[in-house]
């Protein structure tokens, strides 16, 4: 599988695990946020976990919901898999208290134990997405946080927080792509 390095997403192949330190500088940044049920979360979550981001908000009339709807089938098939986290940011962290957050999970009948749906300062929320997930690629990994955040991507990270896998959110077709890349990572040697 590729590893990716730069927010224009361009796929780096590497032969010899052993040089995957010093070829891919870019890991994913740290932060500490609440989850829908008011913990503290940080990236400890998935230390040594694989993980898929994806950034929504529960106000989201357009591709949010279309995108949790999608990652319902990426959890249903990964609810027996404690090595995979998943991440849904909110990118309306004012609105999207934990409250919100739990709601949402319960109106969309979200139960997946690693599925943690995250909230707090937007600042943060907005320099993870596009500098460390590269979330909108090139387009916004130059934006600050006062350019409103919508992305369909879903990110892939694996155990060292390195890019893997990048998806479009909106189309199931695509998550059956990302469920077979994540058994491919969990097949992987560090």
């Amino acid at each position: 599988m590729p590893y990716y390095n730069q927010p224009d997403f361009t796929p780096v192949f590497i032969e010899n695990i052993a040089n995957v330190k010093q070829s891919i500088t870019h890991q994913i940044g740290d932060f500490s946020l609440l989850n829908q049920d008011s913990n503290l979360v940080t990236q400890a979550v998935f230390r040594n976990k694989i993980h898929v981001a994806n950034f929504i908000f529960t106000s989201c009339g357009s591709i949010c919901p279309v995108m949790t709807q999608n990652f319902k089938i990426v959890a249903d098939s990964l609810k027996n898999d404690s090595a995979v986290i998943l991440l849904s940011y909110s990118v309306t962290p004012w609105i999207d208290q934990p409250s919100v957050l739990k709601n949402y999970r319960k109106k969309n009948g979200i139960n997946h134990p690693n599925w943690q749906f995250l909230t707090g300062d937007r600042t943060l929320i907005y320099k993870l997405a596009r500098q460390s997930y590269f979330a909108e690629e090139d387009l916004g990994f130059s934006k600050d946080s006062s350019q409103f955040l919508h992305t369909e991507h879903f990110i892939l990270v694996d155990k060292t927080k390195r890019i893997r896998g990048v998806y479009n959110g909106t189309l199931r077709l695509e998550m059956h792509h990302l469920i077979e890349d994540i058994k491919s990572l969990e097949k992987e040697t560090e």
